[in-house]
């Protein structure tokens, strides 16, 4: 039975490694933006399941670039190496090593760093030829406008300590857990296992950074709460939560049934180009890579 079930992994993966040849560019990832509504709930998709993968997953792809550059940057001030960015990578503006002063929160952004770049690496492995190259990522305009738009203050450094770092985590956790939900739908059976496994993991990284900050509290609730209420302007009305509601704890951000918030692809640009005009903007200035 094991044997069966690694077999079929493997054939699977094979299956969309042969598709590296596909020439995925603007056109792919309009293809997967036409497929969801703006609602982030109701999807249609493709019937060519290989393509549509490759055009997912290449989503997915360049928000774990993101992701990724982020904690890497913020436990040692490094990032991506140029095997896990590929050949034509863009450039990253902004990031450096954060000075924790608690130990605990050192070793939460090392886990994640880790994880994330573990999806890195297998979304590439993942799509052979066609994965796309890291895009241009930028953190100091993208954090300062983010700040400014949410209304709090025209800077905002996420590195320069451990209590700001969270709050730019939390900008970033809520909305992949959102963005695979919302995928989901997409993919073909073919990658819906290993897509909710990323999701799983991202889910326990949210949570992890919103019980950080409900038990920080004060300034770092106040400015998440802000925060929150940027992404649920940008990226779909009633998808987003607050860590405190009503005066109670909201770790987890749920509908009425229990079940996290979707989102679709132009909901999640919206909030990481920060509503930039033809996509382009924000985290990624010249847009995200198809």
């Amino acid at each position: 039975m094991f044997d069966e079930l690694k077999s079929e992994t493997l054939n699977r993966r094979s299956l969309l490694r042969s598709a590296g040849g596909f020439a995925i560019g603007a056109g792919a990832l309009g293809l997967l933006a036409g497929c969801s509504g703006d609602g982030g709930n109701d999807f249609n998709p493709t019937p060519n399941p290989v393509n549509n993968d490759i055009a997912v997953l290449n989503f997915a792809l360049n928000l774990e670039y993101l992701e990724a550059e982020y904690y890497l940057r913020a436990i040692d001030g490094t990032g991506l190496s140029a095997a896990d960015s590929g050949g034509t990578a863009g450039t990253v503006t902004g990031g450096r090593a954060v000075n924790f002063t608690t130990d605990a929160y050192a070793q939460y952004a090392r886990e994640i760093a880790n994880d994330e770049l573990a999806h890195v690496r297998f979304l590439r492995n993942a799509l052979g030829g066609a994965a796309v190259a890291k895009p241009n990522i930028n953190f100091t305009d993208a954090f300062n406008a983010a700040a400014k738009a949410a209304g709090l203050g025209d800077n905002f450094d996420p590195f320069a300590n451990e209590v700001n770092f969270l709050i730019g985590a939390f900008v970033f956790e809520d909305v992949g857990v959102t963005a695979y939900k919302g995928g989901a739908p997409l993919l073909s059976k073919t990658y819906i296992e290993e897509a909710a496994g990323i999701l799983g993991v991202e889910a326990y990284h949210a949570g992890t950074i919103r019980t950080l900050i409900y038990q920080i509290g004060g300034d770092a609730v106040v400015a998440t709460s802000a925060i929150s209420d940027l992404r649920n302007s940008a990226g779909g009305a009633g998808k987003d939560q607050p860590v405190i509601v009503s005066g109670r704890a909201n770790i987890v951000p749920t509908d009425s049934n229990g079940l996290a918030f979707s989102r679709s692809v132009a909901q999640v640009t919206s909030i990481v180009t920060l509503g930039g005009a033809n996509s382009q903007g924000g985290f990624y200035p010249n847009g995200l890579n198809a």
